[in-house]
C-alpha cells in the first residue's frame, strides 16, 4: 500500500519519503531511543485520519518494529501541510526566493 525511500539514516533515527497507491508523498522522520520510537510525521493536507491511520500501522510494520531493541511505545506527532522546499548552503539548492517565485539578486 505504501512505498518508502529512505532520505537519510544514523544510528538513533531514519528519514523516509513515503508514496501511496495515488502517488501522494508524505515524510516521516523517526527518532529511536532505548525505549521509545519518536515519529513525525507530515502528510498532505488532503490526507484523512484513515489514511494517517494507516501509514501510522505501516511504518510501525515495515519499519518500527524490525528495530533493535524492541520498541515499547511509539509515538507520532502529525502535521498537515504541503513541501515549500528543500533548503541547503549548496548551491543549486531551493531557497526561499526559489520558492516563493522571485528571482535571484
Amino acid at each position: 500500500m505504501f512505498q518508502y525511500e529512505r532520505e537519510s539514516r544514523t544510528p538513533q533515527s531514519e528519514c523516509f519519503v513515503i508514496e501511496n497507491e495515488a502517488g501522494s508523498a508524505a515524510r516521516v522522520d523517526l527518532h529511536f531511543t532505548p525505549a521509545i520510537v519518536y515519529g513525525t510525521l507530515c502528510v498532505p493536507p488532503d490526507w484523512s485520519d484513515v489514511d494517517i491511520q494507516d501509514v501510522i500501522a505501516d511504518i510501525d510494520d515495515k519499519i518500527v518494529r524490525t528495530a533493535e531493541p524492541f520498541r515499547d511505545d511509539f509515538v507520532v506527532t502529525v502535521w498537515s501541510g504541503s513541501e515549500l522546499g528543500v533548503y541547503s548552503d549548496e548551491e543549486g539548492m531551493g531557497n526561499a526566493d526559489d520558492v516563493a517565485g522571485g528571482t535571484e539578486g
